[in-house]
């Protein structure tokens, strides 16, 4: 099923084939604006706080068509009630430009808990349900086999987190053909693997990351010291535009509806100018 058809199906038409990462904190209007001014279709906050959610509102109000999503919410630190609260608000001034991204963050960030953190997640969506928030509208931060089935049985689909096109072509396999794939890149355009090195290094101390990308064939010595370099290029696209685009595209030919590129250091916004350049920008 294409992704056109899964749209028209209730899920949230995100635009086109490339979208946007950033973390909640680091964003604003301006950043919306330019964002959608050079093409992109969407834009994903990280990092999701009670602040961050009540400013999406001017994200919206200072777009014509940007999607905007959560990537995500965690639930431990954000009821059911507030993301529902607040997706019911935001959707009903901005019909369809809004996704309710969700999942569990880090076993190591979160501490003990009653539940395990999948019985955690069932019972959040189940709390959404019960709430009227429409499945279709919601995406689980999924990367284990466990919880892309979660997402395609309980949501619309799945948004990974730090993953390669490899793993890309197993979540699709994992979904099936009619829920939303948008899996989160990682780039950096130019000489910066020392950038891209900073950036992924603590994601490495992660247990559900560190068993993703073992399950995906990387050995504990490709995870040692900082990551090897090998591991290193297969997560975070770098180089020229034309070289971080052609990752972005493997993404979309493994089987995702669309692609968002997290542009790393400290001038994000040139990144993804000179990214946008490559980029054909066809829609989905």
């Amino acid at each position: 099923m294409t992704s056109a058809a899964r749209f028209n199906g209730g899920m949230t038409n995100l635009g086109g084939q490339y979208g946007v990462w950033r973390r909640g904190r680091d964003t604003d209007a301006a950043f919306a604006q330019a964002v959608e001014g050079l093409g992109y279709s969407s834009l994903w906050l990280g990092g999701v706080t009670d602040d961050d959610l009540e400013r999406t509102g001017e994200l919206l109000a200072a777009t014509t068509k940007l999607v905007v999503a959560t990537g995500i919410v965690n639930i431990f630190t954000i009821d059911a009630a507030t993301a529902a609260g607040w997706f019911q608000r935001v959707d009903g001034q901005y019909p369809g430009r809004v996704v309710l991204g969700v999942g569990t963050g880090h076993r190591e960030a979160v501490g003990p808990q009653a539940a395990t953190p999948y019985q955690a997640l069932v019972a959040y969506l189940d709390e959404l349900q019960q709430a009227g928030i429409p499945a279709e509208r919601i995406v689980i931060a999924a990367l284990g086999p466990r919880v892309l089935k979660l997402s395609r049985d309980r949501t619309g689909g799945a948004h990974p987190y730090l993953t390669t096109p490899e793993h890309t072509r197993t979540a699709r396999a994992a979904l099936g053909p009619d829920k939303l794939l948008v899996p989160e890149q990682h780039v950096a355009l130019g000489d910066k693997a020392a950038v891209a090195r900073e950036a992924v290094a603590p994601y490495l101390q992660l247990t559900n990351y560190r068993n993703n990308w073992l399950r995906s064939g990387f050995t504990e010595q490709d995870l040692a010291d900082g990551g090897s370099d090998a591991f290193l290029d297969a997560v975070v696209a770098l180089g020229t535009p034309d070289a971080v685009a052609a990752r972005l595209r493997a993404h979309l030919d493994a089987g995702a509806d669309q692609v968002l590129a997290q542009a790393l250091g400290d001038s994000p916004l040139d990144d993804l100018t000179d990214l946008a350049q490559a980029l054909p920008f066809q829609k989905a």
